[in-house]
């Protein structure tokens, strides 16, 4: 079945796939001389964000995702992709040195949602993720995001205000899981392929509500099937992006990443007046 047949749910499912691409693979692939940086220097180090500086085709940049495993060791490790405060504290932090050294970002988000824990929540997760998206907001570098696998709720935004939103094809992004939109609309989670079908959370769906800049190719059943080609084709993207983005003056760039996402959801008319 190609890829442009598969239905919303199918598409979860694909983005799901426990051997899809994670952060680490995008970074062993597409960029060299990583060095990772750890803690947000006010409470501790979250391993579900993974961050740090590199080179981009010999050029430093700093490179921040959120990180899920491919056994359950690994997803222990990293609680699942489901970043604490701490995490998107970091993120924040090395998105700050990033624009104080003039560093291009890139943001890879692949994540259920930002952990919902008590403890969580005892230590500013909402705080942490607003800031986030405040913040970066206002950047004077350039900033693409990328959307590898599931991106949902606030801890997908908090990584996901960009100049440039990209998407691989059988990604999907939205406000929450299927299964939680089911269970809140209809008090009944095993209807989730039927919500998979209402959310729009489709690459395809996304791009034509605006949502979204760039579907990326993936070979024929996902990302995981071939990954050096699915890893070739973000690397391609992501080149011909950045590319576009350092034409631009980093006022111009934050006063357009401001009003790209003042437009979300407003009516036709007023993007267009926009």
């Amino acid at each position: 079945m190609s890829n442009s047949s598969l239905t919303a749910a199918e598409r979860v499912n694909i983005a799901r796939h426990p051997q899809r691409p994670n952060i680490s693979d995008y970074i062993g692939a597409l960029f060299t001389d990583f060095f990772e940086q750890k803690g947000d220097r006010l409470c501790g180090e979250d391993a579900a964000i993974l961050g740090g500086v590199a080179l981009y085709h010999g050029r430093p940049v700093t490179v921040i995702g959120t990180r899920k495993g491919k056994t359950l060791e690994e997803n222990l490790t990293c609680n699942f992709g489901m970043p604490n405060p701490e995490g998107y504290r970091k993120a924040l932090r090395l998105m700050r040195q990033a624009e104080k050294f003039r560093r291009p970002i890139f943001t890879f988000i692949d994540t259920s949602g930002a952990y919902p824990g008590l403890e969580a929540e005892a230590r500013g997760q909402g705080e942490a993720i607003a800031r986030n998206l405040m913040e970066m907001s206002r950047l004077t570098v350039p900033v693409i995001a990328v959307i590898t696998g599931e991106g949902n709720s606030g801890g997908a935004l908090a990584l996901g205000v960009a100049d440039r939103v990209l998407m691989l094809e059988n990604a999907v992004y939205a406000i929450l899981s299927p299964e939680g939109f089911a269970s809140i609309l209809w008090k009944d989670a095993q209807r989730r392929d039927e919500a998979c079908g209402l959310m729009k959370l489709t690459a395809p769906d996304l791009l034509e509500l605006g949502v979204i800049d760039d579907v990326i190719p993936e070979p024929e059943g996902g990302a995981h099937v071939s990954p050096a080609v699915a890893l070739r084709q973000v690397d391609r993207c992501i080149a011909r992006h950045l590319a576009e983005l350092d034409k631009e003056s980093g006022k111009a760039l934050a006063a357009a990443r401001y009003q790209k996402f003042r437009r979300l959801g407003a009516p036709a008319s007023q993007k267009e007046e926009g």
